[in-house]
């Protein structure tokens, strides 16, 4: 598990795509920061900021989860991982590691920022905390979306934009839950929303629940992804 984890972390920067989304990314995160707070003087937002990178994750995440499987069966390779002595969790689980451990680096790098709130302010140490930990959860979610559908094609821009689709549609549930009239439906689709388990951190709150929510979706979806190899590797 280790060499594949090391190989693939070692793969984003022997090609263009982990300078690309490591730029896409602080680029992004600078200007939203600077809109949400260094712009907005004392209306100053830290959780529109942090609401604000999720849906920017929609689109920059999938740079960095099209590739993982996709690429391996477009090159024939693929073959190789499902003979390895390693088990198919191992594999998977490697690989979703290696594209978090790129996003949990630059986010974590990015969100050295909060130090300028601190030489003209006293923001909520509680507030920041709770926020960058609730976005670390999404991320971890996210990615582990990216990783399933990268092992449904060999093709990285159907990967991309299929988890993309996904992605939205997984921030669309807060958003519709509110219209919705009937009731048991409505409780339904707020359980399932991101935002809903998110709101809690970005007032410092600590969610128990939340963190097992965003836990299981990950779980889910690197579940699946196995599931995927598992019926491939008897075909």
């Amino acid at each position: 598990m280790l060499a594949i984890f090391k190989r693939e972390l070692r793969s984003y920067f022997s090609t263009s795509i982990g300078y690309i989304f490591v730029g896409i990314f602080l680029a992004l995160n600078g200007a939203i920061f600077s809109y949400c707070t260094l712009q907005q003087f004392e209306n100053s937002n830290v959780s529109l900021y942090f609401t604000l990178m999720i849906f920017a994750f929609v689109v920059i995440l999938p740079l960095i989860t099209m590739k993982l499987f996709s690429e391996e069966r477009k090159l024939k390779t693929e073959q190789l991982l499902l003979t390895s002595p390693v088990s198919l969790w191992s594999m998977v689980f490697a690989k979703f590691l290696a594209a978090y451990t790129i996003f949990a680096s630059t986010f974590l790098v990015g969100s050295c920022n909060f130090v300028v709130l601190y030489e003209y302010g006293q923001p909520s140490t509680a507030i920041i905390f709770g926020n960058i930990i609730s976005i670390l959860l999404v991320g971890a979610a996210f990615i582990a979306v990216g990783v399933f559908v990268s092992a449904l094609t060999e093709n990285q821009l159907i990967a991309a934009f299929g988890t993309m689709a996904i992605l939205f549609l997984m921030l669309l549930l807060g958003i519709v839950g509110s219209y919705i009239n009937f009731t048991p439906l409505r409780v339904l689709v707020n359980w399932l929303s991101i935002f809903t388990r998110f709101f809690p951190f970005t007032y410092g709150e600590f969610s128990f629940s939340a963190i097992v929510y965003y836990a299981s979706i990950a779980f889910v979806f690197l579940f699946l992804t196995v599931r995927v190899f598992e019926k491939r590797r008897w075909e």
